[in-house]
């Protein structure tokens, strides 16, 4: 790999970056007992969450989750999801039927709300106890020291308990849903320190952590305990796993209440446990402690040197170290929480937002950066589901009278129905992702296999997306019409037309597609070439784009939720877009937009355009200067009206970087995104520009 510096005297493609030491300046350092966290270790495909024990002893945002655990309450009697009626809304002069709720049907209505949910599949903390016997509180722990060693992937946690130093060290393992745990005290057999492994039941809780420890009937756990391992059967409702727990260094372990169970040390200095969960019924050998430790630190440090890197230690802005530190913790972040074969939700592994429901139209805040920088198999894992499910999909398409596959919006697990409202049959935004994804991966691989992989996808999705607009004969024009809603999902949707992001959005795929056809040997489809030349404009007033065309009182009642209108011309390549204009449209969203009302991934892309229109002093700082846009000590962002954490703003912040150092389509010369002051020195190697 070639490294590029810009801003520096020292001539470019001279210096590699020292991968471990830009990763190694960021380790996580925590001393908060109350830090809301959690610190992770995980696989992409599970996670486990915990405090500044190493365990999951106080905080209860520290979770155990997986993307195949998931559970469903029990069905309303005589309903089917897949049957669901919900209304007939007007579409553009002829009647068309979507999943938004009706009177009728408030059960099933709130069912397909709720479920599936995802699980929080168990939680292994510390009971600590006094010399007289009695538990010990958050406020009695003293001195409190937790480091993660991003480079290995180990988390050493050092805490003080009735003057006893307890040392713990967590590790996850890179491709089995497991955690090993070491636990080193003086006489850690006196009582004082016991392990507590708890079951629960599904929580019906929309932002949760996935966990109800009230409810020990609802669920069986079925144990098999020996001197040195116990495995478990978990049954709750029709899902079924196992867990397997094994410890070295001499212990017992007692079934203390249903589904918990209390592991007490019987040797003097240490004991080694290994904790894992798993849906399948193949009997994997155990792993253990240290060949978790050798496989983590192989893991990690191939992940670090491999894909992109950018290195701004050498900047005079004294905020270097803090985007810096953004920028490494949310590679390591999104490596724990979403490189698995599921398409992740808004808050990760972490916790159980929108019931652990993943978003398809913010797939690509979560999976497009990973193309940007030299991760494709990670973009991949997550963009299956357009290849698995485009024959799913196509017959709803039908039934509202269009051609293609019309992608939804929240979905749950691998069950497809969606989850019904006024707000997810009727949005569009996310229609021409696949698209986009599939040019990332072509410019990457631009091979036969790369064109015959996504053809289907492509040509599908491009097929609704020329069908979906009405001709206004009159007007001679192709309207993006009613019902819809827009990405803020702040306008009424019976009445909305041409959404000025939807609108260049639609514009972008189609000429996509038509280059496709091309690639393909394929002759152009007619249908695309004139619905792209016959779009209306992008909409606008004053001089200034506004959000959708019948828009009333834009800046003073609308200037909150997403600027998605900015995206146009940042987040995509401004397909329709007259710069001049977005260049005081922006300018207007700073002054008037309500910061305090937005999103995660609003801040990237606000980045994103003002680096596209040469404002990278505006870029830098809607990455750092914003109190809307917030993150804590361990690279998890909040801020706004956004959950937390939100992981959007990670997969934002990574795109945003990454193309404001290779740049874009069109963009001249090394960091085009940064300010050319010489306050930023940016060094980066294996990254790609942006479309």
């Amino acid at each position: 790999m070639i490294a590029i510096l810009i801003g520096a005297s020292l001539p470019a493609l001279c210096q590699k970056i020292d991968r471990k030491a830009l990763v190694s300046r960021h380790n996580l350092h925590i001393t908060d007992k109350e830090s809301k966290g959690p610190t992770q270790v995980g696989n992409g495909q599970f996670a486990f969450g915990f405090d500044f024990t190493g365990l999951q002893t106080f905080n209860d945002d520290a979770n155990t989750m997986s993307n195949w655990g998931w559970h469903k309450f029990k069905l309303p009697a005589g309903t089917d999801p897949y049957q669901y009626k919900g209304r007939e809304w007007d579409t553009q002069g002829r009647q068309v039927r979507y999943d938004i709720q009706n009177e009728k049907e408030q059960d099933l209505y709130q069912w397909m709300r709720a479920n599936p949910q995802r699980l929080n599949l168990g939680r292994l903390g510390f009971v600590f106890k006094r010399k007289d016997g009695s538990v010990v509180t958050l406020k009695e722990i003293q001195d409190p020291v937790q480091n993660l060693d991003l480079w290995t992937g180990i988390a050493v946690s050092n805490f003080t308990v009735d003057g006893k130093k307890i040392k713990v060290t967590t590790i996850g393992y890179p491709s089995r849903d497991a955690i090993a745990v070491k636990i080193e005290a003086s006489d850690l057999n006196d009582g004082q320190v016991m392990l507590e492994l708890r079951f629960p039941y599904a929580a019906n809780v929309e932002f949760s952590n996935g966990a109800d420890f009230n409810s020990p009937d609802k669920h069986t756990t079925t144990a098999q305990i020996s001197s040195s391992q116990a495995s478990f059967h978990r049954q709750l409702d029709s899902t079924q796993f196992n867990v397997r727990l094994n410890w070295q260094g001499g212990g017992k372990l007692v079934n203390s209440k249903p589904h918990d169970f209390l592991l007490a040390p019987t040797g003097r200095k240490s004991l080694e446990v290994v904790l894992e969960f798993d849906n399948d019924k193949t009997a994997n050998p155990p792993v253990t402690f240290e060949s978790t430790k050798a496989a983590s630190i192989k893991k990690w440090q191939d992940f670090w040197q491999s894909g992109g890197a950018i290195d701004l230690s050498q900047s005079k802005d004294t905020r270097w170290k803090e985007l810096e530190r953004r920028i490494v913790l949310s590679e390591y972040l999104m490596e724990v929480n979403e490189a698995g074969q599921l398409p992740p939700q808004e808050s990760g592994l972490v916790n159980n937002g929108w019931y652990g429901k993943y978003h398809f139209e913010m797939i690509w805040w979560h999976a497009a950066h990973y193309a940007l920088w030299g991760r494709l198999p990670q973009m991949d894992k997550l963009t299956h589901i357009y290849r698995s499910d485009v024959n799913f999909y196509a017959p709803k398409a039908k039934e509202q009278g269009y051609a293609g596959v019309r992608w939804p919006k929240t979905l749950g697990d691998h069950e497809r129905w969606e989850w019904p409202n006024e707000i997810n049959p009727l949005l569009i935004w996310q229609q021409p992702h696949p698209i986009f994804f599939a040019e990332l991966e072509y410019r990457s691989k631009p091979t036969k296999q790369t064109l015959d992989k996504w053809k289907d996808v492509v040509l599908r999705t491009a097929d609704f997306m020329a069908s979906y607009p009405v001709y206004n004969k009159r007007e001679k024009r192709y309207i993006l019409g009613y019902p819809l809603q827009v990405v803020s999902e702040n306008a009424n949707p019976r009445t909305t037309i041409n959404p000025t992001f939807e609108l260049s959005y639609w514009r972008t795929g189609l000429r996509l597609a038509l280059e496709w056809d091309k690639r393909l040997g394929l002759p152009p489809n007619k249908k695309y070439e004139e619905v792209l030349a016959g779009l209306s404009a992008l909409p606008q007033e004053e001089g200034k784009y506004v959000s959708w065309e019948n828009i009333y009182h834009m800046w003073s009642v609308y200037n909150f939720e997403h600027p998605a209108l900015i995206g146009a011309y940042g987040m995509l390549p401004g397909d329709g877009v007259d710069v001049k204009t977005m260049d005081s449209t922006l300018t207007a969203v700073e002054n008037k937009w309500k910061f305090d009302y937005t999103w995660g991934w609003d801040f990237p892309m606000l980045a994103m355009s003002a680096a596209r229109l040469g404002h990278p002093d505006k870029a830098v700082d809607f990455l750092l200067n914003y109190p809307g846009f917030t993150w804590d000590e361990h690279g998890l962002s909040g801020g706004g009206v956004s959950p937390f954490p939100y992981f959007p703003s990670n997969g934002g912040l990574l795109y945003a970087v990454a193309m404001m150092a290779a740049g874009w389509d069109g963009s001249t010369g090394a960091a085009p995104g940064f300010p050319k002051d010489g306050s930023w020195t940016v060094k980066y190697e294996g990254l790609k520009p942006a479309l």
